[in-house]
């Protein structure tokens, strides 16, 4: 078995390993690798992904035969600046890139990799491919998803278009001004903020963007009423997605 690189790496592993993401064996086994695509098509990974998709007995871990589907995909999360209102801050920033996998049943899954110290690494195995479905949606737009509502956007110019039903509770068929959006999650998060009283609390880990992958996969993602709110860096962004898919996963 590979020791892992990091400690920031073996701090997210772990916790995806808790949460029923990837064996334990196979967390700790995924190598690094120069690109994403690389990394999601190793041998390694298609192993891992056969007991992935053979899992509850849905087919014989022999019969699931893999596949990497096209190219990874950078998935993209609302950005604390531009919820603060800085000057020039995006709507959202890169978190990892995604891979969709296919098995010869037809179920499909998301690949996650991140970049470490020694090449793209496969950190969470997702059931379903929303990622990937949701960049081809945007048509060349910035697609990205709001975490704390399961939401997913695409950006065209001054304009936010829902992209599921979600987001069309936040904004409306017709989407809305960035400008509009840019006041409606200020309104939401602002007070979540680094620095902010509930930060400090640590009721949810705020929106610490300085956090290493480690404290946030230690920390981990808290709730308000119910909806999985942002907690600490990647880690807790990835835990707050893969709990929504272990509650439910929408086709």
């Amino acid at each position: 078995m590979r020791t892992v690189r990091t400690a920031a790496a073996l701090g997210l592993l772990t916790a995806l390993v808790a949460l029923g993401a990837l064996p334990a064996a196979a967390a700790e086994s995924l190598p690094p690798a120069p690109t994403p695509e690389q990394a999601a098509s190793s041998p390694q990974t298609l192993a891992t992904l056969s007991r992935f998709f053979a899992r509850d007995g849905a087919l014989a871990r022999t019969a699931a035969a893999p596949r990497v589907d096209g190219a990874s995909v950078p998935v993209r999360v609302l950005s604390p600046d531009f919820v603060a209102g800085k000057p020039g801050a995006p709507v959202a920033r890169v978190e990892f890139r995604a891979s969709r996998a296919v098995a010869s049943d037809g179920q499909k899954a998301s690949l996650w990799t991140v970049k470490q110290p020694g090449g793209w690494q496969v950190v969470n195995i997702a059931t379903g491919d929303d990622e990937i479905r949701y960049a081809e949606r945007g048509g060349g737009g910035l697609v990205f998803r709001e975490p704390q509502i399961d939401a997913w956007y695409v950006q065209k110019g001054a304009k936010v278009l829902p992209l599921d039903e979600d987001a069309v509770w936040a904004v409306g068929r017709a989407g809305t001004s960035l400008a509009a959006y840019q006041e409606r999650v200020a309104h939401a998060y602002g007070d979540k903020l680094p620095g902010s009283a509930y930060a400090k609390k640590g009721a949810a880990g705020g929106y610490d963007v300085t956090a290493t992958v480690a404290d946030g996969a230690g920390a981990g993602a808290g709730t308000v009423g119910g909806t999985v709110m942002a907690g600490t860096g990647l880690g807790a962004a990835l835990l707050a997605t893969l709990r929504r898919r272990r509650a439910h996963h929408r086709t």
